[in-house]
């Protein structure tokens, strides 16, 4: 019988997704790959990444790395380093496209502030958006807007309160303004 491994070789997947601060410290991380199969290993490759990656300027465009034999794409915002890690042999423009979609999708969410205090007051949405993103290594989807959208309508429906006052809609065009600006620079 044939061992499936969460990827599959007609679908490009990622293997972890990481959201680290300022210091290399774990904000929100989900693996979806046994490459680092403890703890000990995770907070290794982490820690690896981070500093490999600390002296470069990934703050306007996203950046790709080769570690390991894997390749990460990463960015950062304000005291918050993301990365999305995918095998060497993967496509670099999906990984980018992944974490760009995370990045947006966060940035949805989180109204702009996109900084650590606030990642940690909303890592339940954190952590819903990687769920929107990947599902055991395979990419569902990419679109920021559409991923925090989902994650707004899971917040609603599991009996939260509704993400702020403004309506869905409301955020949505408050934040497509922002990026629609930052784009225009």
């Amino acid at each position: 019988m044939a061992h499936f491994s969460a990827s599959f070789d007609c679908c490009p997947s990622v293997k972890n997704i990481l959201l680290l601060d300022s210091e290399g410290k774990r904000v929100a991380v989900k693996y979806f790959s046994d490459d680092w199969p403890t703890n000990g290993a995770k907070l290794g490759f982490e820690k690896n990444v981070f500093i490999k990656t600390l002296k470069t300027n990934a703050r306007m465009e996203a950046e790709i790395a080769l570690l390991e034999n894997n390749i990460v794409a990463y960015k950062f915002v304000q005291d918050l380093h993301l990365f999305v890690t995918g095998g060497e042999n993967e496509n670099e423009l999906v990984l980018t496209g992944v974490l760009q979609g995370f990045f947006d999708a966060i940035t949805l969410l989180l109204r702009n502030n996109v900084e650590k205090r606030e990642a940690l007051e909303n890592l339940d949405l954190i952590f819903l958006c990687i769920d929107e993103i990947v599902d055991q290594g395979i990419i569902l989807e990419m679109d920021g807007s559409v991923i925090a959208e989902k994650v707004a309508i899971h917040s609603m429906e599991s009996g939260g309160a509704p993400l702020t006052e403004q309506t869905l809609s409301q955020a949505l065009a408050t934040a497509r303004e922002q990026i629609t600006k930052t784009l225009l620079k």
